[in-house]
């Protein structure tokens, strides 16, 4: 059960329960009125500006019956009914984080304790609901997914990303084939052995979710492996605060310009936070890497300690999950949070990938609007 009480002299409300309680400014709460005056009934997009709420909106009402908290404003006269649940889901009321490298609900960091844990599905689960919304809700929280059992066929990779959202194209086309090549524009088209790496540090925006599709895998090794970085970071966190601070704090240079007619360069950290501390993206991929030339000279040689030291924590194999792919299996990680690497393999058989781009957003719109259907059928 809710109390509503007025406070600040109208500018605020507390909404008071056997949990505690919540505050809302006044403005706010005029600011985000669920009302068809405020919000389209159908896109729920708001109607208004800042500018068309009075600066003086205060609070001289507040009833709470049921579920339902009703306020009247002043000095406009305006009634407005609010869904507590609502309110509570969006409540801003906590203490400040201060901490820096903590990681946002729903996002759950591992190492190689997740080799058993890897959210996977069969390929079919894409063409229905439910499977397809427990698998992205699975990449959602871990940052990759495996898929098992799908056609051997060249472009297969498409479907995968059509399931959610586009490809986002680049210069290395709408897919990109990872097979032994001669004079390659880049390393990943060799047999060579890579470090663990996210991709395409050089764009900005970097894409967001790479997705790799297994066509042939008869050469011996090439195995594949991906690491947590968000797990990098907190580790290097824990052991080294000040370095921690050091890597997220100055940006690098990345580039490329492997190819007649590409130039590609970005200045991002290699640890990206939130204004509020919050981790964001991770950038690390030697190949691409610039001459550093964005941290002050006192700084410069406990930098490049840090950088040596979240180095060492990627290559650990306790950080790893390593997987083999058979043709018609695949997998996708978040390029802003997963590495991912590949062990050397020979000449001899076969190893062939494709690879292609997409990018977040789509996927986590699709699996918010998969579970809001989970959800109204439910009830």
């Amino acid at each position: 059960m809710y109390q509503a009480e007025i406070i600040e002299q109208g500018q605020a409300i507390a909404l008071r329960s056997s949990a505690g309680v919540s505050r809302f400014h006044a403005i706010w709460l005029r600011d985000n009125a669920p009302d068809a005056a405020t919000r389209d009934p159908g896109n729920g997009q708001r109607l208004i500006t800042l500018a068309d709420i009075p600066a003086d909106a205060r609070v001289v009402t507040a009833d709470v019956d049921a579920d339902t908290l009703t306020l009247r404003f002043d000095p406009d006269d305006r009634a407005v009914d609010y869904s507590i649940a609502w309110l509570m889901r969006h409540r801003y009321d906590d203490a400040p984080v201060t901490a820096k490298g903590w990681v946002l609900p729903g996002i759950e960091t591992w190492d190689a304790g997740l080799n058993a844990r890897v959210p996977t599905a069969r390929f079919e689960a894409l063409a229905h609901a439910e499977g397809l919304r427990d698998w992205l809700q699975g990449v959602a929280q871990y940052g990759v997914g495996r898929l098992t059992d799908g056609p051997v066929r060249d472009g297969a990779l498409f479907d995968v990303v059509a399931a959610f959202g586009h490809v986002r194209e680049t210069n290395y086309g709408r897919l990109f084939e990872v097979r032994t090549e001669v004079n390659p524009s880049n390393l990943a088209f060799t047999g060579l052995g890579l470090q663990a790496h996210t991709d395409n540090p050089y764009r900005d925006p970097v894409p967001t979710l790479q997705v790799l599709y297994c066509l042939e895998s008869s050469a011996e090794g090439g195995e594949n492996m991906i690491v947590d970085g968000f797990r990098v970071a907190e580790r290097l966190c824990q052991e080294d605060p000040d370095g921690f601070e050091l890597l997220s704090r100055y940006p690098v240079r990345f580039t490329y310009a492997g190819e007649a007619g590409v130039h590609l360069h970005a200045r991002r950290p290699m640890i990206e936070l939130s204004p509020d501390g919050a981790l964001q993206a991770i950038r690390f991929n030697n190949r691409s890497a610039a001459a550093f030339t964005d941290i002050p000279y006192d700084d410069m040689a406990a930098f490049y300690a840090a950088y040596r030291r979240m180095a060492e924590i990627i290559d650990d194999p306790a950080m790893e999950v390593t997987f083999r792919l058979d043709p018609g299996e695949s997998f996708i990680v978040d390029n802003t949070r997963v590495l991912h690497a590949r062990k050397g393999y020979s000449g001899a058989g076969t190893r062939w990938l494709q690879g292609c781009y997409a990018d977040k957003d789509g996927l986590l719109s699709t699996l918010a609007a998969l579970s809001e259907r989970q959800s109204e059928a439910a009830e």
